[in-house]
């Protein structure tokens, strides 16, 4: 006949499986960022260094899970007679890349895109960037940000400190309607406070 657990021993060993359940369930709930943390802004918009070029930043926080990783996407829209927004081409998104583990308190990442079209015209544009927090190959939570102005960038803005809804742009120069990523300069990069800005 099978021994009995005593009641002390039993109530431990159900404590023990309900605490466990509870860390596991834990590591994997989808993170809840606060919606303010979250945020994309146009850092910059054709000037004299960086011609023809739009640049567009986001940020997000962290979920204070080291084995968890943050991605962003970059995408460049414009506006057309009616007050519709459109991507421009299909070169204008950067896909999804890695921006650090989500053991950061915050991170911001960046992207310039260089625009040229075959004749002369004036454009408005934003930037629309993608959020995902991943842990284990699995998305665990995601946001949308279209761009807004009065975010404090870490890193990248041209002038120091812009960051804009839009970016109304007077093309000029000659070729195909295409968006090309630019890699930013030295320049352009984030300080080496890593725990809390990248700038891809």
């Amino acid at each position: 006949m099978p021994r009995r657990l005593p009641t002390a021993l039993l109530a431990a060993a159900c404590a023990l499986g309900t605490a466990g359940a509870s860390a596991l369930a834990a590591s994997s709930a989808p993170p809840k960022p606060a919606a303010d943390a979250i945020w994309a802004t146009v850092d910059l918009c054709n000037t004299p260094a960086h011609p023809d070029t739009i640049g567009i930043r986001g940020a997000m926080p962290g979920t204070g899970q080291r084995a968890a990783t943050m991605f962003m996407s970059f995408a460049v829209e414009y506006r057309d007679a009616h007050g519709v927004w459109h991507a421009l081409t299909a070169a204008g998104t950067s896909g999804f890349v890695a921006v650090g583990n989500a053991a950061s308190r915050s991170r911001q990442a960046g992207r310039d895109f260089t625009i040229a079209t075959k004749t002369a015209h004036t454009y408005l544009l934003r930037g629309v960037v993608g959020f995902e927090w991943r842990l284990g190959g699995r998305v665990i939570n995601a946001a949308v940000r279209s761009t807004t102005a009065g975010h404090q960038a870490s890193a990248g803005a041209d002038p120091a400190g812009y960051s804009a809804s839009v970016c109304s742009m007077a093309l000029k120069r000659r070729g195909s309607l295409v968006i090309t990523p630019v890699t930013p300069s030295a320049a352009r990069r984030a300080s080496s406070d890593a725990l809390l800005t990248v700038h891809t």
